[in-house]
């Protein structure tokens, strides 16, 4: 009885902690939508109808949006939203289980298993994927699927792992094209499985029966891509202009100039994953096991996805999430060779400690209704504010009577006219707003040579303006998050700063 209690007690803890993880404050925000991707796949589900089930919306595939379409009880905007954020919180649990199964497979041992699970549940950015209804969670619920039956098949080839494959690769595919490249670990546990058999006949006929059901279940759950091929063809023509930086936008200017794969560990990884995870995993790589297929299809997947990922003009984080498991899986081959109990346990807890801090942030009010509920008590009514466009939503600054004016920053060093109307703003505002990071980090360079000169001014006091306040809760442990890829704190963390005009 107390051995039994023994083995189900761990497995109770995982399943509690991602229960809590993963829901906890899915209502984030305070009633207002952030995350500009959660906006418009919110948006797509909300003029669909019973009639009409084409949502006019194809940066991503139909099955989130039929998904959520199909299970919000309330067709209304918040409603949609939050059943995007549940549904991501699900696939992000679902992943956590798919892992563990995947760390017996590779650790052979349950206590491993278990560490890797913990340390996938306090992953900093599983937790904040898992918040926001997009489509991240669900990809990466298909490549650990993918990667867990991969593994089954090079046990033994059952043509019903090969079809539970093909349908969750075609589940990647309906709700990203890119997933596509999730297949690869399956292409390669059947092209193991050739080499060992020699049988090139079955291999083809394998081949061919995945690659026809995942295609067929990729048309079911995601048809728009066929019947409406010309606006299907045309947003992906966009997409990929955006990601290979041919077509210039002003939220991918953070990029210019950035190293591939090194902008990813100096700007992602340490932050998604926590510092300690990220250096552990290295010494880890030392205590991989020799001559493991398993292990080897794992990071040879991996790994072509980081290499074809990495170099991509932009650089967003979720574009990393799939491999976030990578590091707190290396990390357990180094933690699990320590023999002394209380260093090992030391370990853990230390590893554990980003995701605990970071998770601290939906404990409270979003940082900028807190910053909003100061504005309105602060700032005089009719004041003169200057403030910056392009945040996704503006400052909530409900009942205000302050005048607001959000300015095109993006514009600034193009355009005489813009250089000209920022000269009157500056004169005639008593306050000036900053509501996010995202302009004065990404055009602080030699590129842009007005936005750069302005926000120097601004912050040495030369624009005759002092700093009043600043609204901001740090999310990541041992590092400033101001200093990570934008997308880790502008969405659901961002720091507001407040200057008031000298002798006002």
């Amino acid at each position: 009885m107390l051995s039994r209690l023994t083995k189900i007690l761990p497995v109770f803890l995982l399943v509690l902690l991602t229960i809590f993880s993963r829901f906890y404050c899915l209502d984030w925000g305070n009633g207002y939508f952030f995350h500009p991707d959660e906006n418009n796949m919110a948006s797509a589900v909300f003029q669909m109808s019973s009639s009409s089930l084409n949502p006019h919306f194809f940066a991503y595939g139909q099955f989130p949006l039929f998904l959520t379409f199909f299970t919000t009880p309330q067709h209304q905007f918040s409603s949609i939203v939050f059943t995007l954020r549940f549904w991501s919180a699900f696939f992000s649990s679902l992943s956590i289980f798919i892992f563990y199964l995947i760390g017996l497979k590779l650790f052979k041992s349950t206590t491993s298993s278990f560490i890797f699970a913990l340390l996938i549940i306090f992953t900093p950015g599983l937790i904040q994927l898992s918040h926001f209804g997009t489509t991240e969670s669900i990809l990466i619920f298909v490549f650990a699927a993918n990667i867990y039956l991969s593994q089954k098949i090079l046990e033994k080839l059952k043509f019903q792992f090969l079809f539970l494959a093909g349908f969750i690769s075609g589940i990647g595919l309906a709700t990203k094209i890119s997933a596509a490249i999730f297949l690869l670990p399956v292409f390669l546990s059947l092209f193991l499985v050739f080499l060992k058999n020699k049988n090139l006949s079955k291999f083809f006929i394998r081949l061919f029966l995945f690659s026809v059901f995942t295609v067929l279940v990729f048309f079911i759950f995601s048809p728009y891509n066929f019947l409406d091929f010309n606006s299907f063809k045309s947003s992906m023509s966009y997409e990929i202009g955006v990601a290979n930086g041919q077509t210039p936008i002003f939220y991918t200017r953070q990029f210019i100039g950035t190293i591939p794969y090194v902008f990813q560990f100096e700007k992602i990884f340490p932050y998604t994953n926590g510092v300690f995870i990220l250096l552990f995993s290295f010494f880890g790589i030392f205590n991989l096991p020799k001559k493991s297929k398993n292990i080897f299809l794992v990071l040879i997947s991996s790994i072509i996805f980081f290499l074809y990922q990495g170099q991509l003009f932009v650089k967003w984080t979720r574009f990393m999430s799939p491999i976030f498991f990578i590091f707190p899986l290396l990390s357990v081959y180094f933690i699990q060779k320590i023999k002394n109990t209380f260093l090992k346990t030391t370990l853990i807890l230390i590893c554990l400690l980003p995701g605990i801090y970071f998770f601290r942030i939906y404990f409270q009010p979003d940082i900028r209704i807190q910053a909003s509920n100061w504005i309105n008590q602060n700032i005089p009514p009719h004041s003169q504010v200057l403030s910056e466009s392009g945040n996704v939503i503006d400052l909530p600054l409900a009942n205000s009577k302050i005048n607001v004016s959000n300015f095109d920053f993006y514009q600034l060093d193009q355009s005489f006219e813009q250089q000209e109307n920022l000269k009157s703003l500056i004169k005639n505002s008593d306050y000036i707003f900053i509501p996010s990071r995202r302009v004065f980090k990404n055009q602080n360079n030699f590129y842009f040579p007005i936005s750069q000169d302005y926000y120097q001014k601004l912050f040495s006091g030369n624009l005759n303006f002092s700093s009043l306040k600043t609204f901001s809760t740090n999310n990541s442990f041992l590092l400033n998050s101001q200093n990570a890829e934008e997308t880790w704190s502008v969405f659901d963390n961002s720091t507001i700063r407040i200057f008031k005009k000298n002798n006002l």
